[in-house]
């Protein structure tokens, strides 16, 4: 079944169960992603924005800022604590005026927003997702 897959993506053509135009990549290039463990250690609202949320997250000995569109599902004081998984390699971007350095992986669930953590709140912050 692999194989098959792999021809038609190869062919131009879409493999069963994707979208058309839904673009395949390597294992090479998901593997340019590093993902993480990161302990949140502080969250507030955005000051210019209704539907961000800024985190300081420690990630193994680092300590990150990140800005999520999660305000609508979870409050500041309730994501304190949380172990989530993190794109930690991301080029820095500013959002609505405030610096993020990173990624949090979530889930779109219908209109709601589903983050991803690990089901262990004793995984050490920094630990590598694969």
């Amino acid at each position: 079944m692999g194989t098959d897959q792999n021809q038609d993506a190869s062919a131009g053509g879409t493999p069963e169960g994707y979208k058309p135009g839904e673009e395949l990549i390597s294992i090479e290039d998901f593997q340019r992603v590093k993902l993480r463990v990161a302990e949140v250690v502080d969250a507030s609202l955005h000051p210019n924005a209704n539907k961000l949320v800024v985190l300081r997250v420690k990630v193994g000995e680092r300590t990150k800022q990140l800005v999520a569109g999660i305000r609508k599902d979870y409050r500041p004081e309730d994501l304190v604590g949380k172990r989530i998984i993190v794109a930690d390699n991301l080029q820095p971007a500013r959002l609505r005026g405030v610096e993020s350095q990173g990624m949090l992986l979530a889930a779109t669930d219908g209109d709601r927003v589903v983050l991803l953590t690990t089901d262990r709140p004793d995984v050490t912050s920094g630990s590598e997702v694969s």
